[in-house]
């Protein structure tokens, strides 16, 4: 009796594609039916009958359907498993199984398609060029990190005097096309700082010079790039009412200053040193995530890759969510918001490429986290918190939650490999850049 069966695989539509067939004899299918419909038939129950004494006619009118299709699709995966085995297929994704339309009285056909890993041969990095940005941090450092901090706690008291750059102004407005007023062209009560670049530039410079309790008007174009296309290149009027002028004024550098930071006894000195220790502890994030970018760059350069859509497509669907995520977090109504999958393919595609890359130089090179590296992770990164013992303790708890880390400990160990193999140029970097501080 002839049995179930794959057929050699076959090249599809791309490189990675492949495509069997699988024979499934029609025989021991309907056995395996039966037999699930006697399991089903002792359980049942049916006014009139008693337990496991429904008459199987009836069983199978009532279940068959259900049944056949747990069981077909059982068989089928049994046969691809067995299939890709024999084969020694590293399958990306999950097979997509149709009815082939060929078969015969005693056997039912499909066609399985998919996608298999690509075979990675990692090439020589000898010769390339990687990038390592550098940045020791001084007293400029942190006298910039002070006076950013101290920008953060600002407060604005009312002036009697034109207002200028840098001022919070108060206002009521009300922008006219052609004589109407339009959409979004009128505000009540509103705030902003001058200089900012909350609102237009041409906006702004008409409302610098003027003072409290002063109305004007002035006419305005709106940028030809201006995300509004019904305005965008149009000439429009305002008429504003400047209600208040405001100034700023930062805290002084004192003891106060040192308790809204944390420093419970004020101490200036200590207020520095964890000033100092954040910023150091901050910087090299930033440092060792660039470094890790220039070195994910450099690997994907000398190791093109074709990588399965399957994989990418799920990639696509995480970077979704995580968005989806953020945005809530951030009190934003996602279900407003328009999402496409080909936002992020590019980013998906590449992170794909970078993991199956990462992954061989790994296995090569037995990169794993060691316990140590994790553990100096998460010690790291509790820091930044009240009680970093107990953070840590809660990372422990559960194996699970340390998976990030160890992530983060194998990236590191094969950035070190490459950094190794590579030639490296140490490149200074600005602070305010680094920081991505505004000039």
């Amino acid at each position: 009796m002839e049995t179930n069966a794959a057929n050699p695989v076959a090249p599809a539509a791309s490189a990675l594609e492949r495509r069997l067939e699988l024979s499934l004899a029609i025989a021991e299918l309907e056995q395996e039916v039966d037999q699930r419909l006697r399991r089903l038939g002792k359980n049942m129950k049916l006014p009139g009958f008693r337990p496991g004494k429904v008459p199987a006619s009836i069983v199978r009118q009532q279940y068959g359907e259900q049944a056949r299709l747990e069981a077909l699709q059982e068989a089928l995966g049994r046969l691809f498993s067995e299939a890709i085995s024999t084969q020694k297929l590293r399958v990306a994704g999950a097979p997509k199984i149709e009815a082939s339309g060929i078969g015969s009285t005693t056997h039912m056909v499909f066609s399985a398609t998919f996608e298999v890993y690509p075979e990675i041969t990692l090439r020589d990095l000898a010769g390339v060029e990687v990038e390592r940005p550098v940045l020791e941090v001084g007293a400029e450092e942190i006298d910039s990190t002070l006076e950013i901090l101290r920008k953060q706690r600002v407060r604005y008291d009312p002036v009697d005097r034109q207002a200028a750059l840098a001022d919070r102004v108060t206002i009521d407005f009300l922008g006219k096309r052609d004589g109407e007023p339009f959409a979004g062209g009128q505000g009540k009560d509103y705030r902003f700082v001058l200089g900012e670049g909350k609102m237009l530039s041409d906006f702004e410079s008409a409302v610098i010079g003027t003072c409290a309790g002063e109305a004007k008007s002035f006419d305005m174009t709106f940028p030809a790039e201006y995300f509004s296309k019904e305005l965008a290149g149009q000439s429009v009027t305002f008429d504003i009412a400047v209600k208040e002028v405001c100034e700023p004024v930062l805290p002084e550098l004192d003891g106060d200053f040192a308790r809204l930071l944390g420093v419970e006894d004020g101490d200036l000195t200590q207020m520095r040193a964890e000033i100092e220790a954040n910023l150091k502890r901050e910087v090299k994030k930033r440092l060792q995530a660039r470094t890790t970018a220039h070195v994910m760059d450099a690997l994907l350069q000398a190791n093109p890759l074709q990588v399965p859509e399957a994989l990418i497509q799920r990639e696509v669907e995480r970077l979704m969510q995580a968005a989806r995520q953020d945005m809530e977090q951030r009190g934003m109504k996602v279900k407003d918001l328009p999402m496409r999958p080909e936002w992020f393919a590019d980013q998906a595609r590449r992170r794909v490429s970078i993991g199956l890359i990462l992954s061989e130089i790994v296995k090569l090179n037995d990169l794993q986290a060691q316990p140590a590296q994790v553990k100096a992770l998460v010690e790291d990164a509790a820091q930044s918190y009240d009680h970093p013992e107990e953070v840590v303790r809660w990372y422990y708890a559960k194996g699970e939650r340390l998976s990030e880390f160890e992530g983060a400990a194998i990236e590191a160990n094969v950035v070190d490999w490459v950094l190794q193999q590579v030639t490296v140029s140490d490149k200074p970097v600005a602070f305010a850049e680094l920081m991505g501080q505004q000039a």
